[in-house]
């Protein structure tokens, strides 16, 4: 099967939209011995690979959102694109959010990506990200597959970090969000950066 962030939209939504085949292997499964538990994981395989449709869809939605508009006027698109994202993960992952002079999505990039508890950030390789798409801000975010969306210190001496080493090519950092479950919490708001 094609991987799903290849396809074009046309293709996600005729995937999304198809009606359910009847295939041969479900048709002899129907007659197997355990038929139920068969047809049921088929079914299941079905719906997972439509979720991940919509689920990618979705994402691409909402990152057009934030290019055609200022980030900092809809920080709900970012909060949702962020929680489709990363928040159900089952391991850690780093995102940088790169902005054009207009505060508008350039391309949202996940930098480094961890273990279950912790994800190694490396700040020369975020300024070599941010000046390879030439951005003039960054918003930051990752996910604590914990649950619980409350920073840590070390992700505000990261931060801190961060924002420290992109001053020196010019480039703002506007925010970090950490992201749990259907929760999201701003350094901005909390005035952490």
């Amino acid at each position: 099967m094609k991987d799903i962030s290849l396809m074009s939209r046309a293709e996600l939504v005729h995937e999304l939209i198809a009606p359910t085949p009847t295939s041969a292997a479900e048709t002899a499964a129907t007659y197997a011995e355990n038929q139920d538990s068969r047809r049921s994981g088929i079914r299941d395989a079905l719906v997972c690979h439509k979720l991940a449709v919509a689920r990618e869809l979705l994402l691409r939605d909402l990152a057009k959102r934030m290019k055609a508009e200022p980030v900092l006027t809809a920080p709900a698109v970012v909060r949702e694109w962020l929680q489709l994202y990363c928040a159900n993960l089952e391991h850690e992952v780093f995102i940088v959010l790169l902005l054009d002079a207009q505060n508008r999505l350039i391309e949202a990039h996940e930098l480094f990506r961890g273990t279950l508890s912790q994800t190694s950030v490396y700040p020369r390789e975020v300024v070599k990200a941010t000046l390879a798409r030439n951005a003039a801000a960054v918003m930051f975010a990752h996910n604590h597959p914990s649950g619980v969306a409350e920073p840590s210190r070390a992700d505000e001496l990261l931060t801190q970090s961060l924002k420290q080493a992109l001053a020196l090519v010019d480039v703002r950092v506007l925010d970090h969000f950490v992201v749990a479950g259907t929760r999201t919490v701003s350094f901005a708001e909390r005035e952490l950066i």
